[in-house]
């Protein structure tokens, strides 16, 4: 009967994802075509919201500082987000506009994007055509704002960069959140784009245009998400330039990186709430856009809940009731085969794809695909928890300070 059951599951997580493996051939095989466009350069504001980043945020600013784009066509805003370290003074040292916010009740990035945006608009009201966001630890290439800039020319009002990791070799649990979001890069994002459908912003290192979002009415846990559900809902395309590259920090204990992914888990449950109606009533109209949304957003979710309180109800009721467990066992480990297997070859098909990409030595490249699907099935009993658990936003230390030069520069 469980395994029956089971079975079913897995046959609809096949079929609800199938169009997802279009995704990977067209990634692997398409090329983006060159546009014709009428170049210029645009006039951007850089929002960096921070809390307590004295360790990360210099070297951020020393790479917006190194910048192949004119200076006086950007201006770095940074919201020092109820700080009690030196990181309004640093950022201040480097040249930039800042404000400062303490604020103990509306707590999060959402809130501090928002405060922002609003001082933007009193004291530089049409200095800025478009903005781009980035997290205090991140480190850009030095020709991101141009490539961003090539994207905006085309277009684009709402555009998502590449993010790279600056410490996969520090554990399983960096080198677990980088392939992921390798794997987001190239076999989501890049395949939309070149696809004409909607991309989905991956927390920092993207553009939108100034007439797209006046405030920053997204505060769920997940304000990225939010908002890229929301842009779909309003048939606003995000498309991708994975030719602007940035360098993000990843967690390397669990318990930072429990944290992260219940606020996370909480947050996918938060905007499932708030727009799952909206994006069924986007996919009635005919938007793909909105099935890929609600897809990733829902059927992930529910049916990896499903399964979980499918198998612990089984087992607690074989435990009280003391029968045999041995069929269940086996279709457990079965499954967890499985499971683990199409996981395995998923991070091993972003790792050869995106080789060259990974700052590490060929033998941890390899290494971490071993450990990948333990660090993505780690985040079914966080997802389960954030179920019941009454979660608030909590800031992730950072300290890996480096320089862009440091870090290998790719075609």
């Amino acid at each position: 009967m469980l395994t029956g059951i089971n079975n079913i599951i897995s046959i609809l997580f096949m079929i609800l994802f199938s169009y997802q493996i279009v995704y990977i051939i067209v990634s692997l095989f398409i090329k983006e075509k060159e546009e014709r466009y009428e170049f210029s350069y645009h006039r951007y504001g850089i929002l960096i919201c921070a809390r307590n980043e004295e360790n990360v945020i210099g070297s951020l600013l020393q790479s917006i500082n190194r910048q192949k784009y004119p200076k006086d066509k950007y201006r770095v805003f940074v919201m020092a987000d109820n700080c009690t370290d030196n990181t309004a003074a640093i950022a201040r040292n480097h040249g930039t506009t800042v404000y400062e916010r303490f604020n103990n009740v509306k707590v999060g990035k959402g809130y501090a994007l928002e405060e922002l945006l609003k001082h933007i608009d009193e004291d530089h009201p049409d200095e800025c055509e478009a903005f781009m966001v980035f997290d205090a630890d991140n480190i850009l290439k030095d020709d991101y704002i141009l490539q961003m800039n090539i994207s905006y020319c085309k277009g684009n009002k709402i555009v998502a960069g590449y993010i790279n990791t600056k410490n996969y070799d520090s554990n399983w649990i960096s080198a677990g959140y980088s392939l992921f979001l390798l794997k987001k890069n190239r076999f989501l994002n890049n395949a939309r784009h070149l696809l004409k459908t909607n991309c989905a912003i991956n927390g920092t290192g993207f553009l939108f245009d100034k007439n797209v979002v006046k405030d920053w009415p997204y505060h769920t846990l997940t304000e990225d998400i939010e908002f890229s559900v929301d842009q779909a809902c309003r048939n606003n395309r995000i498309a991708y330039c994975g030719r602007a590259v940035l360098y993000d920090e990843q967690p390397v204990s669990f318990s930072q990186s429990f944290n992260q992914r219940i606020r996370w888990a909480k947050g996918y449950l938060q905007v499932m709430k708030k727009y799952s109606l909206k994006l069924i009533r986007g996919m009635a109209n005919g938007s793909f856009s909105c099935f890929d949304m609600l897809n990733t957003l829902v059927s992930a979710y529910s049916l990896s809940m499903i399964t979980l309180l499918i198998n612990v109800i089984t087992a607690l009721a074989l435990i009280m009731s003391g029968k045999d467990m041995t069929s269940f066992l086996q279709s457990m480990i079965t499954g967890l085969v499985k499971a683990y297997m199409c996981l395995y070859i998923s991070g091993l098909l972003t790792t050869i794809a995106e080789w060259k990409n990974i700052n590490s030595t060929s033998f941890n490249k390899i290494m971490y695909t071993f450990t990948f699907p333990v660090f993505i099935a780690s985040y079914l009993p966080i997802a389960f928890c954030a179920m019941f658990k009454k979660v608030t936003w909590t800031p992730i230390r950072h300290g890996v300070s480096i320089s862009s030069r440091k870090l290998r520069t790719y075609s």
